[in-house]
């Protein structure tokens, strides 16, 4: 399992009964998890001092509880591509469906990225990436960091917005990052017509979702052809392309057959796939949240 485990302001203290014990920056939350099927006592005291908390209903969706948590504060990340070179800054709201504006385990795919655009941008060579269901902005700004050339792609205006907030708290203003709110399917199938090219394609594409205009994404039905379609975004020195997947029902070896059948089939290089996870720091369990699938030219 690949897991972030660089982080800072951030630590999944424990997980009982369906719920994770977090620290973001000074604040504890109490989320839940679906992964968190044990019961274990909680023996922590901070789960009795949280400033957060999501409580599920039994007929979908929830609402958050809180106790001096303010609407908005931030987290530092280091980000790391050798050597730590860049402190990335999340802005942090707590909104709709337990979300903070952050999903911290995916440091593990930003120190990835950055560092084989980093080696790139050292030999001299420009490096243009594509991030695709982008969110607000995660990979984005490492790749920024690291020298890239970004395309921030996502559906959702105001994400695209908080996007650009953490990019400008990282320091990242003058980045040289195009911001787009576009449906993700019809952009890719634009830049294919227009001849456009990627060195490395990101992307963490929604269980299911609307674009701009109501188009719908269920992502058993779109995500084989999407990635079909992505792939022919490649550049004849393509470096790498990363699939996240917060979807149980994506295994790694399902994200290996399908970048292996996409990219590797016509491109040769290596793909390799994995779970991604957090450690829970009370007790040295990894809390798995997902996986990645990656394909890199060398």
């Amino acid at each position: 399992m690949w897991t972030a485990d660089n982080w800072k302001d951030y630590e999944v203290i424990d997980t009982s009964d369906g719920e994770k014990l977090e620290r973001w920056g000074d604040y504890i939350l109490v989320r839940p998890d679906p992964q968190v099927i044990w019961s274990t006592g909680h023996d922590d005291k901070r789960w009795k001092k949280k400033n957060g908390h999501y409580h599920r209903s039994s007929k979908g969706g929830g609402e958050w509880e809180f106790f001096n948590l303010p609407e908005e504060w931030e987290i530092k990340y280091p980000l790391v591509n050798g050597t730590v070179s860049k402190e990335l800054t999340f802005h942090l709201k707590p909104f709709a469906f337990k979300h903070t504006g952050v999903f911290p385990e995916q440091a593990v795919n930003w120190d990835w990225t950055s560092s084989v655009i980093k080696k790139k941008v050292e030999s001299g060579k420009s490096f243009k990436v594509l991030n695709l269901f982008a969110y607000t902005g995660g990979a984005t700004i490492a790749a920024a960091a690291a020298g890239a050339q970004v395309t921030h792609v996502d559906a959702a205006k105001g994400m695209v917005a908080w996007a650009k907030e953490n990019a400008a708290s990282s320091g990242l203003s003058d980045a040289p990052i195009r911001w787009l709110v576009d449906d993700c399917t019809k952009f890719v199938e634009r830049e294919i017509r227009r001849g456009n090219t990627y060195d490395g394609i990101i992307m963490d594409p929604p269980s299911y979702g609307r674009g701009p205009k109501g188009e719908i994404w269920k992502i058993e039905e779109s995500i084989w052809p999407f990635v079909q379609l992505a792939a022919q975004l490649l550049s004849k020195d393509a470096s790498f392309f990363l699939i996240n997947s917060y979807t149980t029902g994506l295994q790694p070896a399902v994200l290996t057959y399908m970048i292996e059948s996409a990219v590797k089939s016509s491109r040769g290089g290596r793909v390799e796939s994995s779970e991604i996870g957090l450690n829970v720091s009370s007790n040295g369990l990894v809390l798995p949240c997902g996986a990645s699938g990656r394909w890199v030219s060398e």
